[in-house]
């Protein structure tokens, strides 16, 4: 079962790859933390290794270390919650701070020969630089998110056992 979510999300990523900061990962994961709970854990390190993989390791590879498991507790933390809209929000707005998150990573990059003023010197801006990208990301996770939930979920509810 790891090995086909897994697949999923790297099928829909690839099918996806054209749009910028457009995804079905923020999707997938929500939904599979929503239907199967705390097994998901072992499909986020799965999937981070195939990503790296897949397209090599690089700074993008270690923010995905710390950014997929955050987003699958924060949605573990809400499961119980059967609301397209909450869902579309949720995923809007990790979209939205995703860029944020990513830039912790830039921030120790800076500060291993800058300090905490290096550190700052080298997030904000690249953060700040990425916040057009993350609007995207907002609008596609929102959409995505409000039109695929119900009738994805639904075939999940019939289909798998959590």
């Amino acid at each position: 079962m790891i090995g086909l979510m897994v697949a999923i999300i790297e099928a829909c990523k690839m099918a996806l790859s054209f749009a910028p900061n457009i995804e079905l990962t923020t999707f997938w994961l929500i939904m599979f933390t929503r239907q199967f709970g705390k097994k998901v854990a072992v499909i986020v390190p799965v999937l981070i290794l195939v990503e790296g993989m897949m397209y090599g390791v690089n700074t993008w590879w270690v923010m995905y270390l710390y950014i997929w498991p955050l987003l699958v507790i924060l949605a573990y933390m809400f499961r119980k919650v059967d609301s397209a809209i909450f869902w579309a929000i949720f995923s809007g707005i990790f979209g939205l701070c995703f860029g944020m998150l990513c830039s912790i990573t830039y921030f120790f990059i800076g500060m291993r020969d800058g300090g905490i003023i290096g550190g700052f010197n080298t997030a904000f801006p690249w953060w700040i630089s990425g916040i057009p990208w993350d609007m995207v990301h907002f609008a596609g996770n929102f959409v995505l998110m409000l039109v695929l939930y119900y009738p994805i979920g639904n075939v999940m509810k019939r289909n798998c056992k959590g």
